[in-house]
């Protein structure tokens, strides 16, 4: 069965029908640019862009990133603050036509990552990293999810982890790989510190590039591991939050 999925994120908005069965895209992500700023009515059209596109016309599952309760979007970090307290979901559902869910972007990516990626059969306590425009999270202790975590704003040196060890802040300040996974390091340090995981998963658009930076992670105890959907996740984990409801 297919679902349409799409992933709003800092930079982009992308999306595509989802192949549940086989937990991967069953055609090609169509991809247009976060607009600036990144208002409701500007983002929503970026959505019906994306599902425009392939002529869809059916359920969809939508990530946002940021706190979803219930379908509505409390907390709005790296886009507009017209977002905060918004019932997207509604909104999104008028606007398309078509029966709409949505979730927080990194729950979306982390429970597609533990049905069908790195952390499939996994138990005890895992925790996934998205490094992007900002650090989501998404945090499961024996396969279940604790939603809306939003673990890149915890504390450090004085401000949002994500402000210091993101991968824009990377693109930002010009960083080295050994200097980016050095602040990577620190942080997921106060991260196990906290959770205590077995496994980290990491993801978003960088996990292509683990090659790059994860051998050069040091001092942390738990396995770390690319996410297998890499920057996919997110749009199959919407799939699915649109199939189960």
């Amino acid at each position: 069965m297919n679902v349409f999925g799409v992933d709003i994120g800092g930079s982009g908005i992308k999306g595509a029908p989802v192949d549940l069965e086989r937990g991967d895209l069953a055609e090609p992500r169509h991809k247009v640019l976060t607009p600036h700023p990144a208002t409701p009515d500007s983002v929503i059209e970026g959505v019906r862009d994306v599902v425009g596109n392939f002529g869809w016309s059916g359920p969809v599952g939508i990530t946002f990133p940021g706190v979803v309760t219930d379908g509505i979007t409390r907390t709005a970090a790296n886009v507009d603050k017209g977002w905060v307290d918004l019932d997207a979901q509604s909104v999104l559902r008028e606007r398309l036509g078509m029966p709409v869910t949505v979730l927080n972007d990194a729950d979306a990516a982390g429970v597609a990552e533990m049905t069908f990626g790195a952390g499939a059969g996994r138990k005890g306590t895992v925790l996934l990293l998205t490094f992007g425009t900002g650090i989501g999270s998404a945090l499961f202790l024996d396969g279940r999810l604790v939603p809306n975590t939003e673990l890149g704003h915890l504390e450090l040196h004085g401000h949002d982890a994500e402000k210091h060890a993101s991968t824009k802040a990377k693109e930002d300040e010009d960083l080295s790989w050994d200097h980016w996974a050095k602040r990577v390091s620190k942080y997921l340090a106060h991260v196990e510190m906290l959770f205590s995981p077995s496994l980290f998963i990491i993801g978003g658009g960088v996990s292509r590039k683990a090659e790059k930076f994860l051998p050069l992670i040091e001092g942390i105890r738990a396995e770390i591991v690319p996410a297998q959907l890499q920057n996919n996740a997110g749009i199959v984990g919407a799939a699915m939050a649109a199939a189960r409801r």
